[in-house]
């Protein structure tokens, strides 16, 4: 009994921290289902696994000799050691915590450096930024913008943000975080148990697997121009109880696999590359940044749907629209002065896509959902996807 014993409380938990932490070779298995079955067994299994191993063990302490007593102590605590790194350590749950004091301070009040990059959203005519290095660390904030719930994420392995609809049929949920599959963040919804991909939004197990959560719509760019493009904005401050947690993302925004600009011609779409990336219908495309950052002004086409996206001066923040205006396909250039860009009639657009000077003043293009990410997660949750060449 006591092997059995020893194996179900070891076993599951050590597979199961296996399956949803980043160790060598696991993020790349099909195990999604087998890790969400598996967590259902593992309270069970805990049981089953004590009670067989209780009688023999004091048994040997009762009637034992005394190496037999040292062996089974040394035992225990080597077991005591794993089931802690496997139940304790590899907990996403555990290591990832939600902010304790949730702070947001007016522009005036604001102690976040206007260099740091945000996700910005706007629901209702309420602004809010989250910077980035807060959120990636607690990969999850639940907070209400416009008098909407929403549920702001931020995965740090596949290096991308979404601001995702917490109410599923028509009820609030809220989210634990779970682990990761595939370099992407899972999340469960607390009402039906599914686990979600932070990635794409969609369920990969539980009762609502194939279905994707709703999706707001946000923006990426440094504090500064946000605040310029919203005064109003509210703005996430940093939970003093993480202070330690933010410092260690600090250059997390600027920061990617490529190091040098001639690395990154030679290496190409390398697993680590950032790309931008855009879906409009069925079609997605791919943006790979060490391309698009210098040119700052892409005029191209998804499907039959005209795009624009625009990466500013600092090489960190981006935006993407439709480029029709009244029906009229437009072609846009950087401006000299880098503080937004003109299209063919020299009308004047700022990085909030709109127009503010010449023949569409006061028309406001069309804001197009874009996703900064590594490539090899683009590629995995978009296979189809259609690479941009500059």
């Amino acid at each position: 009994m006591f092997l059995p014993g020893i194996l179900l409380l070891l076993l599951p938990s050590m597979l199961h921290a296996y399956f949803l932490m980043p160790f060598p070779g696991s993020q790349d298995m099909e195990t999604m289902t087998a890790a969400y079955y598996l967590e259902k067994f593992l309270i069970p299994s805990r049981i089953i696994g004590f009670l067989l191993i209780i009688l023999p063990v004091l048994n040997i302490y009762l009637n034992g000799r005394w190496r037999g007593r040292i062996g089974v102590t040394v035992l225990l605590l080597f077991m005591g050691g794993l089931f802690y790194m496997s139940v304790i350590m590899a907990s996403a749950e555990r290591m990832f915590l939600e902010p304790q004091n949730k702070v947001f301070a007016a522009a005036t009040t604001n102690k976040v450096s206007l260099d740091k990059l945000v996700v910005g959203v706007d629901i209702g005519g309420e602004t809010k930024a989250y910077p980035i290095n807060f959120i990636a660390y607690h990969h999850k904030v639940q907070d209400t913008i416009g008098g909407k719930p929403v549920l702001v994420t931020y995965c740090s392995m596949c290096r991308t943000a979404h601001v995702y609809d917490p109410v599923i049929d028509g009820k609030y949920q809220h989210f634990r975080l779970v682990g990761a599959r595939h370099y992407s963040a899972i999340i469960e919804d607390e009402g039906t148990g599914s686990w979600w991909y932070q990635a794409s939004g969609e369920a990969g197990a539980g009762p609502m697997k194939g279905k994707t959560l709703a999706d707001f719509p946000s923006e990426q760019m440094t504090l500064r121009e946000w605040i310029e493009l919203h005064p109003n904005t509210l703005i996430m401050q940093p939970d003093t109880n993480f202070a330690d947690r933010y410092a260690n993302l600090e250059a997390y925004e600027r920061r990617q696999t490529t190091k040098t600009d001639a690395e990154s011609a030679i290496l190409g779409w390398q697993k680590g590359a950032w790309v931008l990336g855009v879906t409009i219908g069925n079609e997605t495309k791919a943006y790979r940044w060490n391309d698009i950052a210098p040119i700052h002004v892409i005029n191209d086409k998804i499907g039959t749907t005209p795009l624009l996206i625009t990466v500013g001066n600092d090489s960190l923040s981006y935006a993407s629209w439709k480029r029709t205006v009244d029906g009229e396909t437009l072609h846009f250039t950087a401006d000299s002065l880098g503080k937004g860009f003109r299209d063919d009639c020299n009308c004047f657009w700022n990085f909030g896509g709109e127009c503010i000077d010449g023949k569409y003043k006061g028309k406001k293009l069309e804001h197009i959902q874009a996703s900064q990410e590594y490539w090899h997660s683009w590629k995995h949750f978009h296979p189809q996807t259609t690479q941009w060449k500059s």
